[in-house]
Protein backbone atom coordinates (compact mmCIF):
# COMPACT_ATOMS: atom_id res chain seq x y z
CA UNK A 1 0.00 0.00 0.00
CA UNK A 2 2.83 2.34 0.82
CA UNK A 3 4.27 1.89 -2.61
CA UNK A 4 0.89 2.73 -4.18
CA UNK A 5 0.63 5.91 -2.16
CA UNK A 6 4.08 7.03 -3.23
CA UNK A 7 3.29 6.25 -6.85
CA UNK A 8 0.08 8.21 -6.69
CA UNK A 9 1.90 11.24 -5.38
CA UNK A 10 4.57 11.07 -8.10
CA UNK A 11 2.20 10.55 -11.01
CA UNK A 12 0.78 14.10 -11.13
CA UNK A 13 4.30 15.52 -10.90
CA UNK A 14 5.45 13.40 -13.82
CA UNK A 15 2.45 14.39 -15.91
CA UNK A 16 3.05 18.10 -15.27
CA UNK A 17 6.75 17.70 -16.11
CA UNK A 18 5.91 16.02 -19.40
CA UNK A 19 3.45 18.76 -20.25
CA UNK A 20 5.94 21.52 -19.49
CA UNK A 21 8.97 19.91 -21.15
CA UNK A 22 8.16 21.19 -24.66
CA UNK A 23 7.62 24.66 -23.24
CA UNK A 24 11.01 24.64 -21.53
CA UNK A 25 12.70 23.26 -24.62
CA UNK A 26 11.08 25.92 -26.80
CA UNK A 27 12.10 28.62 -24.38
CA UNK A 28 15.70 27.43 -24.38
CA UNK A 29 15.91 27.39 -28.20
CA UNK A 30 14.34 30.76 -28.78
CA UNK A 31 16.22 32.44 -25.96
CA UNK A 32 19.65 31.50 -27.37
CA UNK A 33 20.94 34.40 -29.50
CA UNK A 34 22.32 33.71 -32.97
CA UNK A 35 26.10 33.65 -33.12
CA UNK A 36 27.40 36.93 -34.51
CA UNK A 37 29.88 36.80 -37.37
CA UNK A 38 33.33 37.26 -35.92
CA UNK A 39 35.15 40.21 -37.46
CA UNK A 40 38.54 39.36 -38.93
CA UNK A 41 41.49 41.06 -37.28
CA UNK A 42 44.82 41.50 -39.02
CA UNK A 43 47.37 39.19 -37.35
CA UNK A 44 50.68 40.82 -36.49
CA UNK A 45 54.26 39.77 -36.04
CA UNK A 46 56.11 40.56 -32.78
CA UNK A 47 57.46 43.79 -34.32
CA UNK A 48 53.91 45.00 -35.07
CA UNK A 49 53.79 44.56 -38.83
CA UNK A 50 51.01 42.79 -40.70
CA UNK A 51 51.58 39.04 -40.64
CA UNK A 52 51.71 37.82 -44.25
CA UNK A 53 53.24 34.46 -43.39
CA UNK A 54 51.97 31.21 -44.80
CA UNK A 55 51.97 28.93 -47.81
CA UNK A 56 50.00 30.29 -50.77
CA UNK A 57 48.96 29.33 -54.28
CA UNK A 58 49.18 31.96 -56.99
CA UNK A 59 47.56 29.70 -59.60
CA UNK A 60 45.16 31.67 -61.77
CA UNK A 61 42.55 31.22 -64.44
CA UNK A 62 43.01 34.88 -65.39
CA UNK A 63 45.11 35.43 -68.55
CA UNK A 64 48.11 37.73 -68.36
CA UNK A 65 46.82 39.84 -71.27
CA UNK A 66 43.18 40.80 -71.71
CA UNK A 67 41.42 39.22 -74.69
CA UNK A 68 41.18 41.79 -77.47
CA UNK A 69 37.40 41.44 -77.80
CA UNK A 70 36.94 42.78 -74.24
CA UNK A 71 38.44 46.17 -75.01
CA UNK A 72 38.92 48.19 -71.82
CA UNK A 73 36.66 45.98 -69.69
CA UNK A 74 38.70 45.18 -66.57
CA UNK A 75 36.15 43.04 -64.71
CA UNK A 76 33.57 40.45 -65.60
CA UNK A 77 30.10 40.73 -64.09
CA UNK A 78 28.66 37.94 -61.95
CA UNK A 79 26.38 37.03 -64.87
CA UNK A 80 29.47 36.75 -67.09
CA UNK A 81 31.07 34.40 -64.57
CA UNK A 82 28.04 32.11 -64.42
CA UNK A 83 27.72 31.97 -68.20
CA UNK A 84 31.44 31.19 -68.54
CA UNK A 85 31.23 28.38 -65.97
CA UNK A 86 28.24 26.87 -67.75
CA UNK A 87 29.97 27.03 -71.12
CA UNK A 88 33.11 25.41 -69.68
CA UNK A 89 31.05 22.62 -68.14
CA UNK A 90 29.30 22.03 -71.47
CA UNK A 91 32.62 21.86 -73.31
CA UNK A 92 34.02 19.44 -70.74
CA UNK A 93 30.92 17.25 -71.06
CA UNK A 94 31.20 17.10 -74.85
CA UNK A 95 34.90 16.22 -74.65
CA UNK A 96 34.30 13.46 -72.12
CA UNK A 97 31.43 11.98 -74.15
CA UNK A 98 33.32 12.00 -77.44
CA UNK A 99 36.76 11.02 -76.21
CA UNK A 100 37.15 10.36 -72.48
CA UNK A 101 40.90 9.86 -72.88
CA UNK A 102 41.38 13.24 -74.51
CA UNK A 103 42.49 11.84 -77.85
CA UNK A 104 44.22 8.56 -78.64
CA UNK A 105 47.26 10.41 -79.98
CA UNK A 106 47.35 13.08 -77.28
CA UNK A 107 50.71 12.96 -75.52
CA UNK A 108 50.85 15.17 -72.50
CA UNK A 109 52.04 15.57 -68.95
CA UNK A 110 48.86 15.18 -66.93
CA UNK A 111 49.48 17.67 -64.14
CA UNK A 112 46.05 17.12 -62.60
CA UNK A 113 46.75 13.39 -62.27
CA UNK A 114 49.57 14.19 -59.87
CA UNK A 115 47.79 16.99 -58.03
CA UNK A 116 49.77 19.71 -59.80
CA UNK A 117 47.07 21.42 -61.85
CA UNK A 118 43.49 21.44 -63.08
CA UNK A 119 40.69 21.10 -60.49
CA UNK A 120 43.13 19.82 -57.86
CA UNK A 121 44.68 23.27 -57.42
CA UNK A 122 43.12 25.90 -55.16
CA UNK A 123 42.67 29.30 -56.78
CA UNK A 124 41.58 32.67 -55.47
CA UNK A 125 38.24 33.82 -56.89
CA UNK A 126 38.49 36.79 -59.23
CA UNK A 127 36.40 38.64 -61.78
CA UNK A 128 39.41 40.32 -63.42
CA UNK A 129 39.68 39.96 -67.18
CA UNK A 130 43.50 40.04 -67.13
CA UNK A 131 46.41 40.18 -64.71
CA UNK A 132 47.74 43.27 -66.48
CA UNK A 133 45.65 46.20 -65.26
CA UNK A 134 44.58 49.42 -66.92
CA UNK A 135 42.43 50.19 -69.96
CA UNK A 136 44.65 48.22 -72.36
CA UNK A 137 45.27 45.21 -70.14
CA UNK A 138 48.31 44.15 -72.13
CA UNK A 139 52.10 44.29 -71.88
CA UNK A 140 53.35 47.37 -73.79
CA UNK A 141 55.42 47.10 -76.94
CA UNK A 142 59.20 46.77 -76.78
CA UNK A 143 61.37 49.78 -77.55
CA UNK A 144 63.53 49.65 -80.72
CA UNK A 145 66.56 49.19 -78.45
CA UNK A 146 64.96 46.19 -76.75
CA UNK A 147 63.90 44.70 -80.07
CA UNK A 148 67.53 44.88 -81.25
CA UNK A 149 68.75 43.22 -78.03
CA UNK A 150 66.28 40.43 -78.59
CA UNK A 151 67.22 39.96 -82.24
CA UNK A 152 70.94 39.89 -81.38
CA UNK A 153 70.37 37.27 -78.70
CA UNK A 154 68.28 35.07 -80.98
CA UNK A 155 70.95 35.24 -83.69
CA UNK A 156 73.65 34.25 -81.21
CA UNK A 157 71.54 31.41 -79.84
CA UNK A 158 70.83 30.11 -83.31
CA UNK A 159 74.54 29.72 -83.96
CA UNK A 160 75.85 28.82 -80.52
CA UNK A 161 72.95 27.20 -78.65
CA UNK A 162 74.68 23.80 -78.41
CA UNK A 163 78.18 25.06 -77.58
CA UNK A 164 78.03 24.43 -73.83
CA UNK A 165 75.80 24.54 -70.78
CA UNK A 166 76.34 28.31 -70.61
CA UNK A 167 74.59 28.83 -73.94
CA UNK A 168 71.50 26.81 -73.06
CA UNK A 169 68.32 28.59 -71.83
CA UNK A 170 68.20 29.54 -68.16
CA UNK A 171 65.14 27.36 -67.59
CA UNK A 172 66.86 24.31 -69.01
CA UNK A 173 69.80 25.02 -66.72
CA UNK A 174 67.39 25.11 -63.75
CA UNK A 175 68.55 28.63 -62.84
CA UNK A 176 65.36 30.62 -63.37
CA UNK A 177 62.23 30.35 -65.48
CA UNK A 178 61.46 34.03 -65.32
CA UNK A 179 58.10 33.37 -63.67
CA UNK A 180 59.71 33.66 -60.25
CA UNK A 181 60.27 37.31 -60.94
CA UNK A 182 59.97 39.79 -59.67
CA UNK A 183 57.30 40.27 -60.74
CA UNK A 184 56.07 36.86 -59.63
CA UNK A 185 53.79 35.43 -62.31
CA UNK A 186 51.57 32.33 -62.15
CA UNK A 187 52.95 29.18 -63.76
CA UNK A 188 51.23 26.13 -65.20
CA UNK A 189 52.02 23.97 -62.18
CA UNK A 190 54.05 24.12 -58.95
CA UNK A 191 52.44 27.52 -58.39
CA UNK A 192 53.14 27.50 -54.66
CA UNK A 193 55.11 29.94 -52.55
CA UNK A 194 55.80 30.55 -48.88
CA UNK A 195 56.25 33.88 -47.10
CA UNK A 196 58.31 33.99 -43.90
CA UNK A 197 58.94 37.15 -41.85
CA UNK A 198 61.67 37.96 -39.37
CA UNK A 199 63.02 41.04 -37.65
CA UNK A 200 64.00 43.33 -40.55
CA UNK A 201 63.71 40.61 -43.21
CA UNK A 202 61.09 38.91 -45.37
CA UNK A 203 61.82 35.70 -47.29
CA UNK A 204 59.80 34.29 -50.19
CA UNK A 205 60.35 30.66 -51.16
CA UNK A 206 58.94 29.61 -54.52
CA UNK A 207 58.32 25.99 -55.42
CA UNK A 208 59.28 26.30 -59.09
CA UNK A 209 63.07 26.10 -59.38
CA UNK A 210 63.12 26.27 -55.53
CA UNK A 211 64.38 29.86 -55.34
CA UNK A 212 64.36 31.87 -52.11
CA UNK A 213 64.36 35.66 -52.28
CA UNK A 214 65.68 37.38 -49.15
CA UNK A 215 64.25 40.90 -48.83
CA UNK A 216 65.76 43.21 -46.20
CA UNK A 217 63.23 45.60 -44.66
CA UNK A 218 65.59 47.35 -42.24
CA UNK A 219 66.33 50.37 -44.42
CA UNK A 220 69.69 49.26 -45.78
CA UNK A 221 70.57 50.58 -49.27
CA UNK A 222 70.69 48.51 -52.43
CA UNK A 223 73.91 46.68 -53.27
CA UNK A 224 76.27 48.33 -55.79
CA UNK A 225 75.02 48.21 -59.37
CA UNK A 226 77.86 45.88 -60.41
CA UNK A 227 76.15 43.13 -58.37
CA UNK A 228 73.32 41.81 -60.53
CA UNK A 229 71.54 38.75 -59.12
CA UNK A 230 69.25 36.60 -61.26
CA UNK A 231 66.20 37.92 -59.38
CA UNK A 232 67.56 41.43 -59.00
CA UNK A 233 68.39 43.21 -55.75
CA UNK A 234 65.26 43.65 -53.60
CA UNK A 235 64.66 46.04 -50.69
CA UNK A 236 61.39 46.30 -48.78
CA UNK A 237 59.61 48.75 -46.54
CA UNK A 238 56.17 48.99 -44.94
CA UNK A 239 53.46 51.45 -45.91
CA UNK A 240 50.87 50.81 -43.22
CA UNK A 241 49.98 47.13 -43.49
CA UNK A 242 51.33 46.80 -47.04
CA UNK A 243 54.78 45.41 -47.74
CA UNK A 244 56.35 47.37 -50.61
CA UNK A 245 59.34 45.79 -52.36
CA UNK A 246 61.53 47.60 -54.90
CA UNK A 247 63.90 45.57 -57.09
CA UNK A 248 66.70 46.83 -59.35
CA UNK A 249 70.04 45.56 -60.71
CA UNK A 250 68.75 42.54 -62.63
CA UNK A 251 71.11 40.13 -64.33
CA UNK A 252 71.20 41.15 -68.03
CA UNK A 253 70.30 37.61 -69.14
CA UNK A 254 66.88 37.83 -67.44
CA UNK A 255 63.66 38.61 -69.31
CA UNK A 256 60.40 40.12 -68.06
CA UNK A 257 57.35 39.31 -70.16
CA UNK A 258 59.38 38.75 -73.29
CA UNK A 259 61.67 41.76 -72.89
CA UNK A 260 65.37 41.46 -71.98
CA UNK A 261 65.79 43.70 -68.95
CA UNK A 262 68.10 46.69 -69.06
CA UNK A 263 70.21 48.34 -66.39
CA UNK A 264 67.33 50.79 -65.87
CA UNK A 265 64.75 48.14 -64.88
CA UNK A 266 62.84 48.65 -61.65
CA UNK A 267 59.96 46.51 -60.37
CA UNK A 268 57.78 47.61 -57.46
CA UNK A 269 55.65 44.98 -55.70
CA UNK A 270 52.94 45.43 -53.06
CA UNK A 271 51.78 42.64 -50.73
CA UNK A 272 48.57 43.31 -48.78
CA UNK A 273 46.72 40.74 -46.68
CA UNK A 274 43.01 41.38 -47.26
CA UNK A 275 41.50 38.54 -45.23
CA UNK A 276 42.43 35.38 -43.33
CA UNK A 277 43.21 33.43 -46.51
CA UNK A 278 44.11 36.01 -49.15
CA UNK A 279 47.09 38.23 -49.99
CA UNK A 280 46.65 40.76 -52.76
CA UNK A 281 49.72 41.01 -54.99
CA UNK A 282 50.31 44.07 -57.15
CA UNK A 283 53.30 45.03 -59.27
CA UNK A 284 54.59 47.73 -61.59
CA UNK A 285 57.36 47.21 -64.16
CA UNK A 286 59.26 50.34 -65.17
CA UNK A 287 62.07 49.80 -67.69
CA UNK A 288 62.22 52.69 -70.17
CA UNK A 289 64.95 50.98 -72.19
CA UNK A 290 62.84 47.86 -72.71
CA UNK A 291 59.14 48.83 -72.76
CA UNK A 292 57.63 51.93 -74.33
CA UNK A 293 55.86 52.67 -71.05
CA UNK A 294 55.48 51.20 -67.53
CA UNK A 295 52.78 48.60 -66.87
CA UNK A 296 51.13 47.13 -63.79
CA UNK A 297 49.40 43.93 -62.76
CA UNK A 298 47.37 42.44 -59.94
CA UNK A 299 46.09 39.10 -58.68
CA UNK A 300 45.27 37.41 -55.37
CA UNK A 301 47.17 34.58 -53.71
CA UNK A 302 45.19 32.15 -51.56
CA UNK A 303 46.35 30.30 -48.45
CA UNK A 304 46.78 26.53 -48.79
CA UNK A 305 47.97 23.75 -46.53
CA UNK A 306 51.72 23.25 -46.77
CA UNK A 307 54.38 22.19 -46.97
CA UNK A 308 56.18 23.03 -50.19
CA UNK A 309 57.81 19.94 -51.61
CA UNK A 310 61.21 19.86 -53.25
CA UNK A 311 61.42 20.81 -56.91
CA UNK A 312 64.45 18.68 -57.78
CA UNK A 313 65.89 20.60 -60.71
CA UNK A 314 69.62 21.32 -60.89
CA UNK A 315 72.05 22.56 -63.51
CA UNK A 316 73.80 19.20 -63.85
CA UNK A 317 70.58 17.32 -64.64
CA UNK A 318 70.71 14.40 -67.05
CA UNK A 319 68.72 16.30 -69.66
CA UNK A 320 71.56 18.81 -70.02
CA UNK A 321 74.16 16.04 -70.43
CA UNK A 322 71.99 14.21 -72.96
CA UNK A 323 71.36 17.35 -75.02
CA UNK A 324 75.03 18.32 -75.23
CA UNK A 325 76.30 14.78 -75.85
CA UNK A 326 73.72 14.45 -78.61
CA UNK A 327 74.97 17.68 -80.17
CA UNK A 328 78.57 16.41 -80.06
CA UNK A 329 77.50 13.12 -81.66
CA UNK A 330 75.69 15.04 -84.43
CA UNK A 331 78.83 17.12 -85.11
CA UNK A 332 80.88 13.95 -85.69
CA UNK A 333 78.59 12.69 -88.42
Amino acid sequence: MKRLIVGSRMAPIAIVALMLAPVFAHAQVTAKPAAAAKAWTMPRTPDGHADLQGVYSNAQTIPVARPANLGSKEFYTEADRIASAQAAAARAGRTAANDPEGGALAVHYDTSQFGLGGPTVKRAASLRTSIITGPEGRVPALTPEAQKRGADRRAFQQEHQWDSAQTRPLGERCITWGFEGPPMMPVGYNSTLQIVQGQGTVAILQEMIHDVRIIPTDGRPHAPSVIRPWMGDSRGHWEGDTLVVETINYNPQVTIQGGIVSDAAKVTERFTRIDADTVQYQFTVDDPKTFVKPFSGEYNMIHIDGPIYEYACHEANYGMANNLSGARATEKK
